[in-house]
């Protein structure tokens, strides 16, 4: 069975080589034929064919690169005694700098340059994972408040603090060479992959305690809850109005980008606090919670519409701010229960 699917991933594979290889040509052949009709100089022609070849190198390029990936099942394992919540952080940051490419730093003749579903979530993924490195570094990964912060840990919650828009020429600062966004990132991956490491060998720490789940969903809880009030703000301003709503998509994937990463987080999390959500008889609110999460996490409209919230046309800002607002109620509730 398993061979069976390969050969046909390998088919499709070859399939889609085939028709995008046969779209190049027709173009290159449709825009040589094109020239030919163009009157005067070589230069001239040149002059005409570079700017529509970069055109159609950019309108081709746009749907290849633009990739909204929101499966939540991750190939992402810790080693025997390391920690799943670090593995799929570093798993997350490596899919979306190393696996895909990382858009948000796309210059001007790249076609990630030209999107925006794309870039704005992957920056609503990287604020989720970002703070959740700091809560590695200063709460999990630590002993007590007065014990060391692991290297390691420090920096990759420095790395994935960088902004995601840096390329290698940042003019507003320098006129020399800058290290790219996505190079930090790439650096923090070998980090969270190293203190994992660590974490089997039993070289370093990471406490599985009641407390610091309360913190995590605690902040957890906090960020949700600035999307959510960006989302009510947006409504109320917004909403009702009848051209395309470019603002409107931009919050939606960036929300989005967001969600997905604090769910899978969460999911990893639900296993390595497994000992603490069942001695507190956490796991059915912890599983409600999680599917909340899922459903905010998957929206995936054709087109992100912002009607008025009693009109004919969806919101479907409103719709994500239901979600979040019924996920934050039972972190609430999870939190509530630890407390006790």
């Amino acid at each position: 069975m398993g061979k069976e699917i390969l050969l046909w991933l390998k088919e499709k594979m070859q399939q889609a080589f085939t028709a995008l290889k046969n779209a190049f040509i027709w173009l290159w052949r449709w825009l040589t034929g094109w020239l030919k009709t163009v009157s005067g100089s070589t230069w001239r022609k040149i002059a005409v064919s570079v700017p529509l070849a970069f055109i159609i190198y950019i309108l081709v390029g746009m749907p290849i690169v633009n990739r909204i990936d929101d499966k939540l099942a991750l190939n992402a394992k810790a080693p025997a005694g390391g920690s799943q919540s670090v593995a799929v952080l570093s798993n997350l940051v490596n899919r979306e700098v190393n696996v895909h490419n990382w858009t948000p730093n796309d210059p001007f003749f790249l076609p990630g340059y030209y999107l925006d579903n794309t870039p704005n979530y992957q920056r609503g993924m990287l604020g989720a994972l970002s703070r959740f490195a700091f809560e590695l570094r200063d709460q999990l990964g630590r002993s007590r408040g007065s014990s060391a912060v692991d290297p390691d840990l420090e920096g990759a919650a420095g790395n994935l603090a960088k902004e995601p828009n840096l390329w290698v020429m940042d003019f507003s600062t320098s006129l020399l060479p800058t290290t790219p966004s996505d190079a930090y990132y790439k650096a923090a991956v070998k980090q969270l992959e190293a203190y994992n490491q660590k974490l089997a060998s039993g070289d370093a720490v990471f406490e599985r305690r009641s407390d610091n789940l309360l913190a995590t969903l605690d902040r957890i809880s906090l960020d949700l809850g600035a999307s959510s009030a960006a989302l009510e703000t947006y409504i109320g301003d917004n909403a009702g109005g009848f051209l395309p709503d470019t603002g409107a998509d931009d919050l939606f994937y960036q929300v989005k980008g967001q969600v997905y990463a604090y769910t899978v987080l969460l999911e990893a999390l639900r296993e390595d606090f497994a000992p603490v959500i069942q001695n507190r008889e956490l796991a059915s609110i912890y599983d409600e919670l999680l599917r909340s999460m899922r459903s905010a996490a998957t929206l995936d409209p054709t087109v992100v519409v912002n009607g008025a919230t009693d009109g004919t046309l969806a919101n479907h800002l409103s719709i994500q701010g239901f979600y979040l607002l019924r996920a934050r109620t039972q972190l609430k509730e999870v939190a509530n229960i630890l407390l006790k």
